[in-house]
């Protein structure tokens, strides 16, 4: 089974069952599950205790009621089953590997399904959000800002919907980038249904599709602004490409801001609706973005503790990470550890050294260019 993978909590098959059927009962969100799993230390230990024991903690006899019914018992089987497939996965919010800045949320989803890798939902991720009824030029700055944000090494984190969303995801592919699209459905089922194949495209190149909603459960608009406070969750900074006052992007964007996240917009022409929602974001303190250095410049700051600059310009020949790259190629994140720089240090003199023409990218890996 994909749960007793290393990076996977060590829990009974019964405790994993019991938190499944917990998971599926109607009216329990994040902070009641916790409630639950605070007073009686288990899952298991819930469902067995008696529905006053329930009533005494605050939870409504909807959530009590169906918690032995054969309809979840069943559910919860079935959940199990899908787990037992390759790249299926579940992340409890209680689990080491569970995302750490996921988990700074108050009302962080107790369970996480995950098909393709879980692992990226640890690496450095950007959310990128806009209009489903995007404009042409909308969409081709989500597809250029991705590819380059994917290119520096970022994970592009966005909601599979129609418009920008569909369009970050496909920059980051054709960057042979990774990327993670959180759902508004279950795993079972995608929406819309023109993007399944993009969605098989994502997992094939090594991301992830992500939701905390039941497998099975169906598109409901209730949703689909609850899951955006987990792509912001999920990433280091929001970026808004084009979106109207009333989007549910601005939702994500003020989530973004909420959990202390940085959030960038995209300004556009006056003339156009479609703007009208970024330069709101602005307006109200959102850091204006005319290209992937007002992002890399805007999060140097995030990795701590705070290294001392570093000791060589980047027209140096002895530049370190030239040095670094000169000896074995290496993946973004190896670059971080091995020169102790911050993540956005490292991008930001990659993109110069890229745009010099002294390195490349290839398959995820840096490569130092011959002269």
């Amino acid at each position: 089974m994909s749960t007793s993978s290393s990076f996977f909590p060590a829990v009974s098959p019964a405790e994993l069952e019991a938190r499944l059927r917990l998971h599926l009962l109607p009216e329990l969100g994040p902070r009641r599950f916790r409630k639950l799993l605070s007073a009686f230390d288990s899952a298991s230990a819930a469902l067995s205790a008696p529905a006053s024991a329930w009533r005494a903690l605050g939870l409504p006899a909807a959530c009590a009621e169906p918690r032995r019914s054969a309809e979840i018992r069943e559910r919860a089987r079935a959940t199990l089953q899908w787990l037992e497939a390759p790249g299926q996965h579940v992340l409890m919010w209680d689990d080491p590997a569970y995302p750490a800045l996921l988990a700074e949320l108050a009302d962080a989803p107790p369970l996480l399904f995950v098909a393709g890798e879980p692992r990226l939902l640890e690496a450095p991720q950007l959310a990128m959000v806009g209009s489903r009824r995007a404009s042409q030029p909308g969409l081709d700055n989500a597809r250029a800002f991705a590819r380059s944000l994917a290119a520096g090494g970022f994970v592009i984190t966005s909601g599979l919907a129609l418009g920008i969303d569909g369009a970050a995801h496909q920059g980051a592919l054709e960057e042979r980038g990774k990327t993670v699209a959180v759902l508004g459905t279950g795993l079972q089922c995608l929406y819309p249904r023109r993007h399944v194949g993009l969605a098989a495209q994502i997992i094939e190149q090594g991301g992830a599709l992500v939701s905390e909603l039941p497998l099975d459960c169906p598109p409901q608009a209730s949703n689909f602004p609850r899951r955006n406070r987990i792509i912001s969750g999920l990433s280091l900074g929001v970026l808004v490409v084009e979106a109207s006052p009333s989007s549910g992007s601005l939702i994500t964007a003020r989530l973004a801001a909420e959990q202390g996240r940085e959030v960038y917009a995209i300004p556009g022409s006056i003339h156009h609706p479609g703007a009208r929602g970024c330069h709101q974001l602005i307006r109200e303190g959102a850091t204006l973005v005319e290209s992937i250095e007002h992002i890399l410049e805007a999060l140097r700051g995030w990795q701590t503790p705070v290294v001392e600059s570093r000791s060589a310009p980047l027209d140096s020949v002895e530049h370190p990470l030239l040095a670094l790259m000169h000896a074995a190629p290496h993946s973004t994140e190896a670059l971080v550890q091995s020169s102790g720089w911050p993540l956005a240090e490292v991008l930001a003199a990659l993109t110069e050294l890229e745009l010099d023409g002294l390195v490349c990218n290839e398959a995820g890996r840096w490569l130092a260019r011959s002269r």
